[in-house]
């Protein structure tokens, strides 16, 4: 990640003034999964165009806040949703997708209420044969094993201090705790964001038990990181700043290269609120092309105050 990487911002997709467009997962075919949290809602986006916006399509809404979107396998995803200021109820729905197309039924079916001392489910990625998800105010990682003969279940991985969540000052809502995971597997380290803490860690997981294999240690810090992409090829990662309106780009190692912004510095009116991030996977873009949800403003009004339509942009790397 030593070399400079510029970057080209263009708008794919529009949502209405304050849509907080949470998570988003890129398909086979290059449309869109996006969860919208304070809509408690899952929207389809299909293949962006460059001569026109992708329409939304709305697929369904939950009983809960939308959260954490990942892809278990080819078109099956897990999706999840809980009252994470309220009661504390968290769920894991699964979505299938194969033989699907726009026009026809798709719900989600839950096949997981998480045990009550989860206190907010946030981000989610998936790892072989399970699903590894942030409780952002318990500071913890939890692990679904998909393989037993009851159905998935689901254990407390790991918690650590470095994803706790702590008071803050700001205008509601509160900082997370511990927000967006991914996986290196060029690593072996799963990465994660902590919001309110600022910072960007990893733990290795034992590629046979899926255990945790070391203790977490920091990458870097200094940005109130939402979600990111990994960048195995580079070795780097992409950092959303949610509340600072930037990207920031820093190594997969500590002590590596220093972090940098790529985009948002100076500020870019349309990336306001971005908030989570995945590669193309349209032929030829494999590495070039992220997108990236945004929520206009909504969670961190600009100072003239007008939250703007939530984004789903398109993000182009050049070396």
């Amino acid at each position: 990640m030593s070399q400079p990487i510029r970057t080209k911002l263009t708008v794919v997709a529009e949502f209405p003034e304050h849509f907080f467009l949470e998570n988003i997962v890129v398909r086979h075919d290059n449309s869109m999964l996006i969860t919208v949290a304070n809509r408690k809602e899952l929207y389809y986006l299909p293949p962006a165009r460059a001569d026109a916006a992708a329409e939304p399509l709305l697929l369904h809404r939950f009983g809960a806040l939308a959260g954490g979107i990942a892809e278990l396998e080819p078109d099956v995803f897990a999706v999840l949703a809980g009252n994470i200021y309220t009661t504390h109820d968290n769920y894991l729905y699964r979505l299938d997708l194969r033989g699907w197309a726009p026009g026809r039924l798709a719900v989600p079916e839950q096949i997981l209420a998480f045990p009550q001392w989860m206190l907010g489910i946030n981000g989610c990625c998936a790892v072989g044969p399970a699903l590894f998800a942030a409780d952002t105010f318990a500071g913890a990682i939890w692990c679904v094993d998909f393989g037993g003969d009851r159905g998935p279940e689901a254990k407390l991985w790991l918690k650590h201090d470095t994803m706790a969540h702590v008071p803050d000052t700001l205008p509601p809502p509160p900082q997370p705790g511990i927000n967006g995971l991914r996986y290196s597997a060029k690593t072996g380290c799963l990465y994660y964001t902590t919001t309110g803490q600022q910072l960007f860690m990893r733990v290795a997981i034992d590629p046979t038990t899926l255990e945790p294999a070391s203790a977490p240690e920091r990458v870097a810090g200094g940005g109130m990181y939402d979600d990111f992409c990994i960048d195995d090829a580079r070795g780097g990662a992409y950092l959303t700043v949610h509340r600072e309106n930037r990207i920031d780009c820093v190594s997969l190692e500590p002590g590596g290269p220093p972090l940098r912004t790529i985009a948002g510095d100076p500020r870019e009116a349309i990336l306001l609120g971005p908030s989570s991030a995945a590669w193309s996977r349209a032929p030829g873009e494999a590495g070039r092309v992220i997108f990236i949800t945004t929520d206009g403003g909504h969670t961190a009004p600009p100072p003239d105050g007008r939250v703007r339509t939530a984004k789903v942009l398109r993000m182009e790397l050049f070396d």
